[in-house]
């Protein structure tokens, strides 16, 4: 993983054998970002992506492999008890053109993954919220 700073914007770039999320939880951390929108691209070899069932208070996830683009990856950084905090989601493409996705929970890049982090004043930060079984955002 490497990154340079502009003014209120990151490019970060994710290399080959790297995990998005974690990659990009580390980066967070260290550049102390608690609040930013994310998007990018890129290609992955393995994600594992889903949904939540809001009837069973409970994510349900699917486990994608082979050669794949990133179509779309957009989230944000904010944190919740003191910690990083992704809310990612990625649409995925196979070599058909197929697509697929959802929530992001794990990505190993195969070439390179792009992202553009656009940083925001302050903090945001996440509560749960029992009715929904969601950490939400928090503007408190």
């Amino acid at each position: 993983m490497d990154y340079k700073k502009f003014e209120k914007f990151y490019w970060l770039r994710i290399d080959r054998g790297e995990e998005i999320a974690s990659s990009l939880r580390r980066f967070a951390a260290k550049e102390n970002i608690s609040n930013a929108s994310v998007n990018g691209l890129g290609a992955v070899n393995y994600a594992v992506a889903g949904l939540y069932d809001t009837a069973c208070k409970k994510y349900i996830s699917n486990t994608f492999k082979g050669d794949m683009e990133i179509v779309s990856l957009l989230g944000s950084i904010t944190e919740m008890n003191g910690e990083v905090y992704l809310h990612l989601h990625i649409g995925l493409a196979d070599a058909s053109g197929k697509m697929f996705g959802g929530h992001l929970n794990e990505a190993i890049v195969s070439g390179t993954c792009e992202l553009n982090i656009t940083v925001s004043e302050g903090g945001i930060g996440r509560k749960f919220d029992e009715d929904i079984g969601l950490n939400l955002l928090d503007f408190e």
